[in-house]
């Protein structure tokens, strides 16, 4: 047979009962909030807030530890310190996007297509990561800053027919890369 709920443990189960609990504490808990928050909006959701946690821990007062009060209030500064934490961490958030216009849905639709359109270059980069550092070293001075084979081996103080070995063999890689590329490439245009 089961117990019957009394006291406060009613309210989580009982409508009437948490009405009449609500009714008996709503302005106490209103102004414990408008005490520590100044935006209606906020103190209104924290007032809310704090009755929805009082339906969740109902049943873990005690009446010999102190009167409902208390034990409210007690709830209500959880539930404020638990909002702060939230406010914090969105401050956060927003000051680090302070300066940044955000997207809009055109930008985000060019950047889409941007990013669609340089699918093969992620690919080749992909293949290039691959590469042992020495041999990405070598194709990047030469490709992408334009140094020749020999100021390339300079730079990276290896001999110029090392330098030389590693271009064939970057070379070789992205042949492989392109050869994959072309079928794409190929359907996409039929």
């Amino acid at each position: 047979m089961a117990v019957p709920e009394t006291g406060l443990s009613r309210i989580r189960h009982d409508p009437d009962a948490f009405e009449g609990f609500y009714r008996r504490h709503v302005e106490a808990v209103t102004r414990f909030v408008a005490r520590r928050v100044d935006d209606p909006h906020t103190a209104a959701d924290v007032t809310a807030d704090v009755f929805l946690a009082v339906i969740d821990s109902a049943h873990t007062y005690r009446p010999g530890s102190g009167p409902e009060i208390a034990w409210l209030f007690g709830i209500a500064r959880n539930v404020l310190a638990s909002e702060r934490r939230r406010a914090g961490r969105e401050l956060r958030a927003n000051r680090r996007i302070v300066g940044r216009r955000l997207l809009d849905s055109d930008d985000i639709d060019r950047l889409v297509e941007r990013i669609d359109a340089e699918g093969a270059g992620r690919r080749t980069y992909a293949a290039l990561a691959d590469l042992p550092e020495g041999v990405r070293a070598v194709l990047e001075l030469i490709a992408v800053d334009g140094l020749t084979v020999t100021e390339t081996a300079a730079a990276l103080g290896i001999r110029p027919v090392t330098a030389r070995v590693r271009l064939h063999r970057a070379r070789g890689v992205l042949r492989d890369v392109a050869a994959l590329q072309s079928p794409a490439i190929a359907y996409a245009k039929e």
